[in-house]
């Protein structure tokens, strides 16, 4: 096993998500409603688009042989 790759692997996630949520500890005033929704609508296609392609699709192929 390659340390070093395996580091890479788990840090480069950890850093986007450290990043993106540091965003909220600088902002000072609150977010405007259409903003707010806009990343709100944003995140959640993110998640759709994630649970669709990375669970669902990947468990029909695999559940297709079983029929």
């Amino acid at each position: 096993m390659n340390i070093d790759a395996i580091l890479t692997a788990l840090l480069i996630p950890f850093v986007g998500t450290a990043l993106g949520s540091a965003f909220v500890f600088f902002m000072k005033r609150e977010i405007p409603n259409q903003l707010q929704k806009a990343l709100l609508g944003f995140a959640s296609g993110v998640m759709v688009a994630a649970s669709v392609w990375s669970l669902l699709i990947p468990s029909m192929k695999m559940g297709a042989g079983n029929v």
